[in-house]
This record gives C-alpha cells, structure tokens and sequence, in this order.
C-alpha cells in the first residue's frame, strides 16, 4: 500500500531498487502501506467491470483539453505503460480518460482496477473518527487492552497509531525486509511477521514526542479497531466509508487477486523488467484492508474523504491535524530523515497527508502508483493512476502527473509532494 517520509516514498525504496517499489504513499517525501491476509474470500462485488466508468464523451471543453493535453505529455515524458485520470469540480466531471496499455495490445480503460495501497489509510482513519463520533472509543484511549503485548502499550494512544507518532520503526525499510520481499515477491506475509520487523529495534522516541511513518502502525490499528467493535476492518470500513460513499468498484481482497478488468503492472525493482500484477500485496496494510479501486471510485474518495464529507466539523478538522504540526525533526536518536519535521504547509493528518491545503493520499509499490487529491477551496479533486516501461523514472509517477494537472487548474497552489 504505500510510500515512506517526504519525498515520495522517500518511502519509495529503502534501497535503490527495493525502495522504488515498496514505499507506498508519501507525505512529502512521505508515503504508506502495510499488509493483509487471511483465509477467507473478500466480501464485495467481484467487479461489475466498472460499466459506470467509461471516457469523457463528446465535445472536450476548455478544461478538459487541458488536462487531456497535460496528460498526453506527462505520459510521453515519463515513458509511462498507461495512466488514467478523472479529475472533477464541485462533484462534476471534468474529464475521465485512460492512455497507453494495459498489456500489450490491451488498451488501458478507466473501469480497469488497481492496487490502492494506502488509500485505505485514509478510509481506517475516517472511520475511527465515525467511532469516536459514536462514542464508542476516544483517540487518546491507550491500546494495552486491545494489544496488551505491545511493548508501551499503556503510553500508545489510538491517536498515535493513526498520526504515525509511536516511534516504532517501519518495517517497509528494514534491510532485512526488503531482503526476503525482493526474493520472494509472492509469499503471504501475516501482522505478527511484520510487527515482528519493528520490535527487533528500540522505539525512535517515546511515543507522542515526535513523528516517523511506520507501516506496522495500520497494521497494529485495524488489530486493535477490529477488538474494539468486533467487525473484520473490511467490513467495519464498508459500513462506515465506502458503503455511504457508494464506492462500489472499491473493496478488500484477501488474495493476490485482483477483481476483472485488471490494470496490469510490471516493475524493474529485481533487476529485470516484469509483469508484478499479481504479486503479494500481503505486507502492505493489515488483513482485511488491502484493497483494489479504479480511477472514478479514486476521484470520489478524494472528494469525500477531503471535503470531510462522512465527518462532523470538529473531527474533520482532527483529520487535517490531529497535534502532528510543530513535530517531528531530528535529535540525537532519530534523524531527520526518519524523523520529519511537520509544518503547517507539509503534514500527515489522521490517515491523509495535507500538502499547501491539499488533502491526499498517494500508494506506489510493485509496478502501481496512484494518487487521489482534493483541494477543498476549489472543490477539485484530482485522481491518477499509472504504470510503468521499462525507462520510466523511478518515484511516484501519478503524483507528477497530478501536480502538472494541479498547477493548470489551481495555479498558485501547488501540489508539491516530494
């Protein structure tokens, strides 16, 4: 599911290669993802082939040339296989298209589905703050109860978990890791497997006292959310997000499996180009929340997610700063690299990252890269998904895409994640 701190997966490889595709969803440079699986078959539909998401049709106005156009280009400067794109105003559509491959010889549409990565993140969060609302939990409950064999249990809030500002290590860079990931791209990893990564370490910091991603946060938040309500999170994020939001082509799977038409992805991060479709997405986010999307399902969770569309004021304003501005920075224990300073103009909120007041997530790992973004003072949401050639560049690739489309449409106030 995702990306690591500040420049796009600064999460994007803890080494050259390995990182590339692994980091998941940036905020600044920053990025997330972490894992999923489970015996069962994923609730949901099993794709109704997206009928509903087709190309703009007719005659293309001002706007919607324009983003074509930017289109076109970044995907002929970024050697990129296909991208897809809808990017909307105030609800309405100004344009959904899809260019290039899906396969050769198989042309990208926009109802084919992708890998989300940590999109889901945004969705986790929106629904513990629906919990709180409900007052079935507090942010600043302590999670010994939940996870009593956490170490600092007693001191880690859900807050915590959901703010990256635990201290735990994320496990998506530990060499080790990336080591048994890259050799075996399909193995089905499990949450104690990638906790356990994290728990070989000291904590960067006591928690609360600075920020760090960590990917084994969502990983330990969806445990203790599922022990607090007694719903698997597939189902608990459905009722309380993705069900209101009618985002119907949006849903866990449990499997490497993918729901048809597929949008297919290929990599270079072992060495050699090649189709990673369908390879494990296991470690990117806890079981139950690794999901699959296409690009009109991305367009309206950015709107709704970033507009606090399901949220009261008060926790909507929670979700865009939860206490992490004025965090972060480097200190004897923590570098700055790990430890990423949190302003008001760059941060990660409860599950989103908010860059110059826009509200964004943005997974990138195994050959996908995507980014959903809404800017709530023009009411645009901007939604790109992209694959990759053999010469594309290394980095989120939708994310240069988006921020083109950002300074056409917002100029002045850029979409500037890395």
């Amino acid at each position: 599911m995702t990306h690591t701190p500040l420049s796009p997966r600064t999460r994007t490889r803890a080494r050259a290669r390995s990182r590339r595709a692994l980091l998941c969803a940036a905020l600044l440079a920053l990025t997330v993802q972490t894992t999923a699986v489970a015996p069962a078959l994923a609730e949901g539909p099993v794709g109704r082939g997206g009928s509903d998401c087709v190309r703009t049709r007719g005659h293309l106005d001002g706007k919607a040339r324009q983003v074509l156009d930017i289109t076109r280009k970044a995907k002929k400067d970024l050697r990129l296989n296909a991208v897809q794109v809808r990017v909307t105003i105030d609800g309405r559509e100004v344009l959904t298209d899809a260019l290039g491959e899906s396969m050769t010889g198989v042309p990208a549409e926009p109802d084919m589905h992708f890998r989300a990565g940590s999109v889901a993140f945004a969705h986790i969060a929106t629904a513990l703050l629906r919990l709180v609302e409900e007052r079935r939990v507090r942010l600043d409950d302590t999670v010994e109860r939940w996870l009593p064999d956490l170490p600092k249990a007693d001191k880690i809030t859900l807050r915590m978990l959901a703010t990256n500002t635990t201290g735990l290590h994320d496990y998506v860079t530990d060499p080790e890791f990336l080591k048994e990931l890259e050799a075996h791209p399909f193995r089905a990893w499990t949450p104690e497997e990638l906790v356990a990564f994290p728990l070989r370490h000291s904590f960067w910091y006591e928690p609360g006292k600075s920020w760090s991603y960590s990917h084994a946060n969502y990983v330990l938040l969806v445990a203790a959310l599922e022990k607090i309500t007694g719903v698997r999170i597939d189902r608990l994020v459905k009722e309380k997000v993705t069900g209101p939001l009618e985002l119907r082509d949006t849903q866990n799977n449990f499997t490497p499996e993918i729901p048809r038409p597929a949008l297919h992805a290929f990599t270079s991060e072992r060495g050699l180009y090649e189709e990673s479709t369908f390879w494990n997405p296991s470690w990117t986010t806890a079981p139950g929340a690794v999901i699959t999307t296409h690009i009109c399902d991305l367009a309206r969770s950015a709107q709704a997610i970033g507009s606090g569309e399901l949220l009261s004021p008060r926790s909507y304003r929670t979700l865009l700063n939860p206490g992490t501005v004025g965090l972060g920075g480097g200190t004897e224990t923590c570098p700055a690299t790990i430890c990423l300073k949190q302003t008001e103009a760059a941060h990660f909120g409860l599950g989103v990252i908010v860059v110059n007041g826009w509200i964004l997530q943005n997974p990138s790992f195994s050959g996908y890269a995507a980014i959903q973004a809404y800017l709530p003072s023009k009411r645009l949401a901007i939604a790109v998904s992209s694959t990759k050639t053999a010469t594309t560049p290394d980095g989120n690739t939708a994310e240069v895409v988006a921020e083109r489309i950002a300074a056409a449409l917002a100029p002045g106030i850029p979409l500037a994640i890395g």
